[in-house]
């Protein structure tokens, strides 16, 4: 299962995430106590092995804020609100991760080949609609967000059958600053659940 660990603001936690299996690291360009600069995240990658994606995460970016951050940290993803995307000229081998949020699934098929979903508001540690998420699996790979840590994420996983799982505040030991060991449970108890689930 993709296991995706966001706002990234330590070189200890990355490197927490990189050797506890995560698959993706994120990186928050956006108003919020994880905000970091491109050239900030570009120094914190700079270990991050093949394998592990960097995903540039916003919310309603400006055209020229987005363009300096894939000029600048050239990440793997770009994860922003599917509203977002409209008004982003994006290039082509840009890989995009399109968030929706509870209320508002899309409206197809066709569905996005892939996407995130989660609560109102990214990073506040609220758990986001498991109903409506599992729904959503159903027809497309999901990554479920919001209020996940390792107390709750089997549950999560056992009800939606996600793609994949993102956490941020639920492996931080305070607000903006993660917890290595928060860290390695969280990942530990997804990849105790995939032989359940394979």
């Amino acid at each position: 299962m993709f296991v995706k660990i966001c706002g990234m603001t330590t070189p200890d936690a990355i490197s927490a995430a990189v050797a506890a299996g995560a698959d993706a690291v994120g990186f928050v360009f956006a108003p919020s106590p994880r905000e970091v600069s491109a050239e900030r995240a570009l120094e914190l990658s700079a270990g991050i092995p093949d394998g592990v994606l960097r995903v540039a995460v916003m919310h309603h970016p400006t055209a020229e804020h987005a363009s300096h951050v894939l000029e600048v940290l050239s990440p793997d993803w770009l994860q922003t609100d599917v509203e977002d995307l409209a008004e982003l000229d994006l290039p082509e081998n840009c890989t995009v991760l399109p968030v929706y949020r509870n209320g508002r699934s899309p409206a197809g098929p066709p569905y996005p080949a892939r996407l995130l979903f989660e609560g109102a508001l990214s990073g506040s540690g609220k758990t986001a609609d498991w109903g409506e998420a599992c729904t959503l699996a159903a027809k497309t790979d999901i990554v479920l967000a919001g209020g996940l840590d390792a107390d709750n994420v089997a549950e999560a996983i056992d009800t939606v059958r996600p793609w994949g799982v993102d956490v941020s505040s639920g492996v931080e030991r305070e607000r903006g600053l993660k917890d290595p060991a928060k860290i390695e449970a969280f990942i530990a108890r997804v990849r105790a659940l995939e032989d359940r689930h394979a």
